[in-house]
């Protein structure tokens, strides 16, 4: 059995737990090894009888005092066991397992691990888990608690674990060089992959994941550093001859530029001039104006008789961009073309043809852009929207389909400067930290679900008035049947029972592409009064006419999400609000609703959404197209997070030693399968 080798190989795993197991993105022996603990019990420290503590997991060492019973009332079935020590005696008892009657003898030492609960007038610990004394030696221990889905019990999952340690006494190979382990006090792979699972004490549980978050950091900063390296090594990057073009597209434009626009431009204007590619990152809240620095980035490249590419997540917004690229470089005499999956075969074979001739000088796209059919004339300039949507590897073939062009990226998800420079290794960063004048602060306010009736009348009102509104629906993740069956019964009930008169819709990630863009552009144009959606719509439509936001659930979502999707009203002259719909009543979702409520600044918000929910949940599921990190925590591990970035720098600039790297390159391979960076 290999890392490699199928779970299925394991024993006691039979189909329907191969089932199970897949469910949770586990199918091989590698997978399982790497679904770290969630938490933690602590077993090790026994209880007496008489000092058992009532609602409260208590682990005690008892005898067993009488044989089993087992009870029927009506369809339930529950077996008790009586147990003693010198303190007093405690009945045990397990619900719908009556094997349990004749699984111990009078007289047996057991450790026991349960929750004492009243009932009926007597104490009784319910459904213990329990370890027979094996001779005489009592002996508790750390026992770790994994994230499972339904149909796999914790016991079950620790022995899938022990398995592979019982069958790989090396289930994994040490790949960090001894230099690095040295200077930066790290224990051994195997020593640390095993206390993760089955820590000794505290200080062994410490080492192990000190280790194991180091090196997830490490391959991390390793690629990234390395495809930085790539893209600048060897590479002559295009140089602007004209640099004045940089301030004459800014008398073109129907705005002045903030001072943080005309510093970011600056810092773009040195990129392009140095005779390096460019390879930028500008991070801009919502309505910070990225799109004008784009503009004028890609007019300079045009000025010296290159193309300009820019790819955007969806249909909704590359049309969106196309049209504003239009209306500013149309009167210039720049052609703008429209690159889509849903061209018409006639109308692609044109474009795709000016693109190829060089007639075609913006290019403005979906993921088309990078599809192998097309050939640029002289591309001087990749543009990405939304970078977490595009992983880098998107990046890099959009990047190859010219000589050495230029790359800009847009984000308007606010990371926290210092943790974006160690995520974005791969890239040199701008921040538009300056919204422009006149842009107004959305009202934000988060109530229960008993104000929901009043909600809808000031929907309607607005409505009334010849306004839009969106209604978000939370991400169901466990199912995305569940999620669709969510939204549109929801709409739908809206549609019959609150909104009666009103153009209502819904969109939802289970729509055809077709589908889903014919309501959102509908919605742009204002023939829909209402949408109703999932987050599809978090990274879309610009829409000034929309004035209030309704997210249900909002305690599902991460702040810098709930951030986002804010931005999607605010955009014209009227007044806009967002109503936050909190169901839960923790202390840490309350704290969360206050900050939307206090706070209108993407930064502040995103600083305090990692601290309040934690990095694992900071960019959802998909890392921004890094990938997922299994145990580190961007917030709490900023330490070895500097360190583990500080080790890569030099493991790459020591380039003596090809074994260290060859086997960095093959962890990064096995640990990251088809996610793996292109190195």
């Amino acid at each position: 059995m290999e890392l490699q080798s199928s779970v299925s190989e394991l024993k006691g795993i039979g189909e329907q737990r191969v089932k199970r197991l897949q469910r949770l993105g586990i199918t091989t022996i590698q997978d399982l090894l790497f679904h770290f603990p969630r938490d933690y019990e602590d077993r090790s420290n026994f209880k007496k009888i008489a000092d058992l503590e009532l609602g409260e997991q208590n682990t005690f060492l008892a005898r067993i005092s009488k044989s089993g019973e087992t009870i029927r009332i009506k369809n339930l079935t529950f077996t008790r066991v009586e147990l003693e020590d010198e303190t007093g005696k405690v009945n045990a008892v397990w619900y719908n397992q009556p094997y349990l009657k004749t699984a111990f003898s009078i007289g047996e030492e057991y450790i026991f691990f349960g929750k004492l609960q009243k009932k009926y007038g007597k104490q009784e610990v319910v459904s213990p888990q329990y370890e027979k004394v094996e001779a005489g030696k009592a002996k508790g221990s750390i026992v770790p608690i994994y994230p499972i889905g339904e149909g796999l019990s914790q016991k079950i999952f620790r022995g899938f674990i022990q398995g592979i340690f019982q069958e790989l006494k090396q289930p994994v190979t040490e790949f960090l060089p001894d230099w690095i382990r040295k200077k930066y006090l790290l224990c051994e792979r195997n020593f640390a992959m095993y206390h993760i699972h089955f820590p000794a004490d505290e200080d062994s549980f410490f080492m192990a994941r000190r280790r194991l978050v180091f090196e997830e950091f490490f391959l991390l900063q390793a690629a990234l550093l390395q495809v930085k390296s790539i893209l600048h090594q060897n590479k002559q990057g295009i140089v602007i001859k004209n640099p004045d073009s940089f301030q004459e597209i800014q008398d073109y434009l129907p705005f002045s530029m903030t001072d943080a626009q005309k510093r970011v431009l600056q810092e773009i204007k040195e990129d392009v001039t140095s005779g390096k590619v460019m390879n930028r990152l500008v991070q801009g809240d919502v309505g910070s104006g990225k799109t004008a620095i784009a503009m004028a980035a890609a007019y300079c490249i045009i000025k010296e008789g290159l193309q300009v590419a820019m790819m955007a997540p969806t249909e909704v917004l590359a049309e969106q961009h196309y049209h504003s690229f239009c209306s500013l470089f149309q009167p210039l005499g720049i052609k703008t073309v429209l690159l889509s999956g849903s061209l018409k075969s006639k109308e692609k074979k044109e474009v795709l043809n000016a693109i190829a001739l060089g007639e075609a000088q913006m290019i403005v796209g979906t993921h088309a852009v990078i599809q192998k059919n097309v050939v640029y004339a002289h591309l001087g300039l990749v543009i990405t929207d939304e970078q977490h949507r595009f992983g880098v590897r998107q990046r890099e073939m959009l990047f190859q389909k010219g000589e050495s062009p230029h790359v800009l990226v847009m984000t308007a998800t606010p990371i926290p400067r210092t943790l974006a420079l160690i995520l974005y290794g791969d890239l040199d960063i701008s921040i538009i930290d300056e919204l422009p004048p006149g842009r107004q602060k959305i009202d934000t306010i988060a109530v229960t679900t008993k104000y929901r009736e009043r909600i809808h009348k000031f929907i309607k009102k607005h409505v009334e008035e010849g306004r839009q509104a969106y209604i978000v629906c939370p991400m169901i993740e466990e199912s995305d049947k569940l999620e669709v069956e969510a939204v549109t019964t929801y709409a739908e009930r809206l549609k019959q029972e609150i909104f009666l008169e009103d153009e209502i819709a819904c969109v939802h990630g289970g729509m055809k592409a077709e589908e889903k863009q014919k309501i959102m552009q509908a919605f742009a144009k204002g023939d829909i009064k209402i949408l109703v959606a999932t987050t599809v719509i978090e990274v879309g439509i610009h829409v000034p006419n929309a004035v209030i936001m309704l997210i249900e659930n909002a305690e599902r979502f991460g702040l810098a999400q709930l951030h986002q999707l804010r931005g999607r009203v605010g955009r014209g002259t009227e007044k806009s609000y967002c109503i936050l719909i909190n169901e839960s009543k923790s202390k840490i979702a309350k704290e969360r609703m206050k900050v939307m409520e206090d706070s209108g600044d993407g930064f502040v918000i995103s600083e305090m959404d990692l601290k309040l929910r934690g990095p694992g949940e900071f960019f959802g599921t998909k890392q921004h197209g890094l990938p997922d990190l299994k145990i580190g925590n961007l917030y709490r591990d900023m330490d070895i997070l500097k360190q583990a970035q500080e080790a890569a720098q030099l493991f790459l600039a020591n380039n003596d030693n090809h074994e260290e790297k060859e086997r960095v390159q093959q962890e990064m391979k096995l640990v990251w399968k088809e996610q793996t960076l292109s190195i």
